[in-house]
């Protein structure tokens, strides 16, 4: 991935699509199994999505052997869009027609057949690393503080009076003002730089 996108320097704007194709097999409590065991509205979902060969889709299966997930990046692989997946099966279906397999060893489940505990939870670790290592390379970050942060909350506005104040140097007034004009962390410190 790291490759990808230093070779790429940049995501298209349907880079959350990653996580896009995977809901729409499942609704809020409840999984759709026609769905996820079968793979005839791959071709649709792509499109949906506008994946092009600017993305980088990533399959994710604990055991490797989700046919959506396998015929997902079957469908990428034909339209020359780089893949990776996630999984906890090496040498499994997915593992080998991923461009960029990663495998996470995590032992057999506590309990046979719940996937969501030690797998799914790794899973999750690895996408953590991934889509902070990707904001990292897409100039999202700044030292190690977020500058395109959403201010949509009181937490985040106050996160992002902090992020302006340490980074210029400037006391809380002064924070809040160049928030209010920019309504942005990154064109906050940009304009005082």
């Amino acid at each position: 991935i790291k490759d990808y996108l230093k070779e790429n320097n940049k995501i298209s704007n349907e880079w959350n699509s990653l996580n896009n194709l995977a809901a729409n097999a499942s609704t809020v409590g409840s999984l759709d199994l026609n769905i996820v065991n079968n793979n005839e509205n791959i071709f649709e979902d792509l499109n949906n999505h506008k994946i092009n060969k600017n993305d980088f889709v990533i399959g994710i299966a604990a055991s490797g052997t989700t046919p959506y997930v396998i015929g997902a990046l079957n469908e990428c692989f034909k339209r020359k869009i780089p893949t990776g997946c996630i999984t906890c099966n090496p040498g499994s279906p997915l593992f080998n027609i991923s461009d960029f397999p990663i495998s996470v060893n995590v032992g057999p489940e506590v309990i046979t057949g719940s996937s969501r505990m030690k797998a799914g939870t790794a899973q999750k670790l690895v996408l953590n690393m991934i889509s902070t290592i990707s904001m990292i390379k897409i100039g999202k970050i700044k030292g190690n503080k977020m500058i395109d942060m959403q201010l949509s909350n009181v937490k985040l506005v106050n996160r992002a009076k902090k992020i302006v104040m340490n980074a210029l140097n400037i006391d809380e007034k002064k924070a809040i003002e160049l928030l209010n004009v920019h309504k942005s962390v990154r064109k906050a410190i940009n304009s005082n730089s």
